[in-house]
């Protein structure tokens, strides 16, 4: 469906063939969390307008998407079938009129809770500036890094909604010339523009979920803001990885565009010229890699302009890793792509690219250069992917300010 009987501009981020979800609060009632759909300017109550139209649901009744996420593909299929007709059918309008709100006028929250959380290593072309800057003469990418996909368990408590202040984080840091370690707030404060991907279906211990299985666990699709202190990620992360450089904060953009309304943006990932393990080899199977156009802003000025189709690893190829060994799936899992970065400069997503490790500081038009952030930055990621009839599917913002 690509009309509707709402105002909608054909050029909405928001127009019918997205639909994404997320939950709000109301200021009639700002204790009750609901769950809604971005419809244009508006959000539509879905448990009102389920009951508006003689549908009741308690999945859309919840304060949460964690019930309509374990409740699987089938039901999240005829979820969106039900949308698709209300929204459609002019038939329709005199009852959910009254269930829609003004976007502008609601406040959104977390729109799941965070189960788990896993952050991969994805862009091949992140992956090799990383590894020019701190091992320059040597091969950029670490020799596991085309057999699979890298990636870390991360902390699930403090995956935030987008709009939470980011408190710049304390801990050791040593430069490699200082002769010890000192103690307080990053220096290196950093960004990483990521796309994220919400489970929906678990599994039980023991099973593994292969490549074709992808689009029976993966409910959709949300922005990720992966928060670096790099100072503190240098000095900590040999031998065992990121750990207190990356456990303060993850920022979300509230809006999970749905994996159906993706359908125009899927593509076949980038050659790959070393060749998969079975569990892993993609050539055969449905392309996963996805046409998504990210910006990223500081203090409003666009720096970055990351492509998610350049990702060497596919969100499906990572599922299947993150599995192989047997892990559990629970709902409200949340895996990320890492840090989407593309082959020109103004196409990396994080500081410590653009900059090269501070070498060449990025300009603002207030005359200011930045080579980290500092307190009272904000940086705000939004995407777009394209949708049928020429349209746009738009993905909202992901946004924090820094705070000391």
């Amino acid at each position: 469906m690509t009309t509707t009987w709402l105002a909608v501009p054909q050029d909405s981020p928001f127009g019918p063939a997205n639909l994404p979800y997320g939950v709000f609060t109301a200021p009639d009632q700002p204790g009750r969390r609901r769950i809604g759909v971005a419809i244009g300017e508006f959000v539509l109550d879905l448990g009102a307008a389920a009951r508006a139209v003689g549908e009741p649901s308690v999945l859309l009744d919840a304060d949460s998407l964690n019930p309509l996420l374990a409740a699987g593909r089938p039901v999240w299929t005829q979820v969106r079938a039900a949308l698709t007709r209300w929204l459609g059918d002019e038939s329709y309008r005199s009852a959910l009129s009254p269930c829609l709100l003004e976007r502008d006028g609601v406040e959104l929250h977390l729109p799941f809770e965070v189960a788990d959380y896993v952050d991969f290593y994805a862009s091949e072309h992140h992956a090799s500036n990383l590894g020019r800057i701190f091992r320059p003469g040597s091969e950029p990418l670490t020799p596991n890094w085309k057999h699979l996909p890298i990636g870390y368990h991360g902390r699930a408590g403090t995956v935030v909604v987008s709009g939470t202040p980011v408190v710049r984080p304390h801990g050791q840091r040593k430069a490699p010339a200082d002769p010890l370690p000192s103690f307080g707030p990053s220096r290196r404060l950093d960004i990483e523009a990521e796309v994220g991907f919400v489970v929906g279906a678990g599994t039980e211990l023991g099973r593994s979920v292969p490549l074709e299985a992808f689009r029976e666990h993966v409910f959709g699709v949300v922005l990720v803001n992966d928060w670096s202190a790099r100072d503190i990620q240098a000095w900590e992360y040999v031998p065992l990885g990121p750990f207190l450089g990356k456990s303060f904060a993850t920022s979300l953009s509230p809006w999970v565009v749905p994996l159906d309304a993706l359908e125009h943006a899927r593509v076949a990932p980038p050659a790959r010229d070393v060749e998969p393990l079975p569990y892993l080899d993609d050539r055969e199977a449905e392309p996963w890699g996805l046409d998504l156009a990210l910006e990223v802003r500081l203090n409003g000025h666009l720096i970055s302009r990351p492509p998610f189709a350049t990702m060497y690893w596919t969100a499906a190829q990572q599922l299947a890793h993150l599995t192989v060994n047997g892990a559990s799936l629970r709902p409200g899992d949340l895996f990320a792509s890492g840090t989407v970065s593309g082959p020109e400069v103004d196409s990396r997503g994080a500081l410590i690219e653009l900059t090269w490790n501070g070498e060449n500081p990025v300009k603002l038009p207030d005359g200011t250069t930045r080579t980290f952030l500092e307190d009272g930055d904000e940086v705000t990621i939004t995407a777009t992917a394209p949708g049928p009839d020429g349209t746009r599917i738009g993905f909202g913002e992901v946004t924090g300010r820094v705070v000391p």
